[in-house]
């Protein structure tokens, strides 16, 4: 008579565990490949990625610090004690150009994570429940984006004050609403899909079958507008800084050295303190567009 012996417990989860694991990594290189095609999209991530690196650095890699004024060394041009010339107020451009990466970084990433989060809860239960709750949140994201952007930001701003963290606030009240349609248009698209159905079947409850089952599949529109997302909020937030709202106009923020620079628009010889910090607001919006667009093509293939 054969003998069979059983598996011993836990030996079926490791395998589901590892199949799945082997799934995932297989996804992940998939979606590489595809990136990789997008030659600007590559060009994009290295230059995000550099942008990443002298945000963490900041503070070790400046020459000079860039909130000290030097009133007896405004408006040199670039040289080789000031690579980038000083400002109105003499403080080192390079130095301010460097640390306005950080602050774009930090407002960017910032805005993008809680506009996301708030967007993908709030357009998960839309979409899922529907009804009254669908209308009633759809309603809001009405309200919210009937408000010009800047004007809608600036009032967000006299509301809370000043302050980068502030900024952050009023860039994310107003960025959640299309984050919430998208998802909530996806989630509509895939409640009543089969597995969905056989999730129920099973007695699964609503919230396994949105997280496990619906949240994976719908994320991708979202995600993709959320990181696109983090290019105009470095330009909202220069915009709100060139109107001298939002960011303290002590601290060197590209907006602020742009304005500052505007009496100075047709003086020969003073051009670097508006070209400078330009520049940096247009390589890093087209940095993460170019990211944004590689991965739409890279997740979602038929998008392009």
């Amino acid at each position: 008579m054969t003998r069979f012996e059983a598996p011993e417990p836990g030996a079926a989860d490791a395998t589901d565990t590892t199949g799945k694991g082997k799934k995932a990594s297989g996804q992940l290189r998939d979606i590489w490949r595809r990136y990789k095609r997008n030659k600007l999209a590559v060009v994009g991530l290295v230059v995000v990625a550099f942008l990443m690196i002298l945000a963490i650095l900041q503070p070790w890699i400046t020459p000079y610090d860039p909130m000290e004024q030097n009133l007896l060394n405004t408006r040199k041009p670039p040289s080789d004690g000031h690579w980038f010339g000083t400002d109105v107020l003499g403080r080192d451009m390079f130095s301010a150009i460097i640390y306005g990466v950080r602050l774009a970084m930090i407002v960017g990433w910032s805005v993008m994570f809680l506009s996301l989060i708030v967007g993908l809860a709030l357009g998960a239960v839309a979409g899922f429940r529907g009804g009254a709750l669908d209308s009633l949140i759809m309603r809001v994201t009405d309200i919210v984006l009937a408000f010009p952007a800047l004007i809608g930001a600036i009032l967000v701003v006299q509301i809370f004050g000043n302050g980068i963290w502030q900024v952050v606030i009023a860039l994310a009240i107003l960025s959640w609403p299309t984050a919430a349609r998208l998802m909530r248009g996806s989630t509509l698209s895939l409640r009543e899909s089969e597995y969905v159905e056989a999730a129920r079947s099973i007695g699964a409850s609503d919230t396994r079958i949105v997280t496990r089952h619906i949240l994976p599949n719908a994320i991708a529109p979202t995600l993709i507008y959320s990181f696109s997302h983090i290019g105009v909020a470095v330009v909202a937030m220069a915009s709100l800084a060139f109107l001298g709202i939002g960011v303290p106009p002590d601290i060197p923020e590209w907006g602020t050295m742009i304005a500052n620079a505007v009496p100075s628009l047709n003086v020969e010889g003073e051009s670097h303190m508006w070209v400078f910090p330009s520049l940096a607001i247009v390589v890093t919006t087209l940095a993460f567009a170019f990211v944004a667009d590689g991965l739409r093509d890279s997740i979602d293939p038929k998008l392009r």
